[in-house]
């Protein structure tokens, strides 16, 4: 396949369209796909266990771990996987647009999540909300809101959430909503990328089938010690 049938978004994988490594290879996970150690807390909905979205999901990464050059991802545990709401602090990200106003740059993460799981303990319902699937990458999902409405009330609550825990990440109006299946040790050849569309486009196809809209739970705040795993300190209530 000529590399302009290739979509735009999958065309930013491939080795010959990057002069960089991924950017977090060497911090987040190393060489050989091994999380490292990158403390921090967020809010994020897991997936509804037991569902049909949890079942598609799990065959999609499967099939992702079929794939050539899968060697090449850091997969993420099937366990761990999750829509983040609002990103939250972490330790190796300690500047003033990605921390809380007037708390210490050098203030231990423990002691973070501490004052943050207190801010956040009481915190009044959010406007309920359902999300569906954009479009499947080799990371992962790219999500949105299923509706206009459920659009702007994913608005509301990170614009919330930003005013509780006091700042503003620079792509606070823009972020975009995911699951993440890996994160890439190193690009894809040009060769497989052909295979890799097909598959992408196979996965969200059965995943719109089987989940047009998938199932989550609640928002939570939680904290991690790396991408293996996001322990729930707080459910946060979402209306009825």
């Amino acid at each position: 396949m000529a590399a302009n049938a290739i979509s735009p978004d999958l065309l930013g994988y491939a080795k010959s369209h990057n002069a960089s490594p991924p950017r977090h290879l060497g911090q987040r996970y190393d060489a050989n796909g091994a999380f490292l150690p990158e403390p921090g807390n967020t809010v994020v909905c897991h997936l509804t266990a037991d569902s049909e979205t949890e079942r598609a999901l799990a065959d999609a990464r499967a099939q992702y771990l079929c794939m050539p050059e899968a060697d090449r991802l850091a997969i993420t545990p099937l366990s761990s996987l999750h829509m983040t709401l609002f990103q939250g602090i972490i330790e190796y990200r300690r500047s003033p647009e990605y921390w809380p106003a007037g708390m210490s740059l050098d203030t231990p993460i423990d002691d973070m999540t501490a004052i943050l799981r207190q801010r956040i303990t009481g915190f009044a319902a959010g406007p309920a909300y359902k999300v569906r699937l954009v479009e499947a990458l080799p990371t992962g999902l790219v999500l949105e809101g299923a509706t206009k409405a459920d659009r702007e009330n994913l608005t509301v609550w990170r614009d919330r959430l930003a005013d509780l825990f006091g700042y503003r990440h620079p792509d606070h109006d823009d972020y975009v909503f995911h699951i993440t299946f890996a994160y890439m040790i190193d690009w894809l050849s040009e060769e497989v990328l052909e295979r890799w569309q097909t598959m992408l486009q196979d996965i969200a196809d059965d995943i719109r089938r089987r989940a047009p809209v998938l199932e989550l739970k609640p928002p939570a705040f939680c904290a991690f010690k790396d991408m293996n795993h996001f322990e729930e300190l707080v459910v946060l209530p979402v209306q009825n």
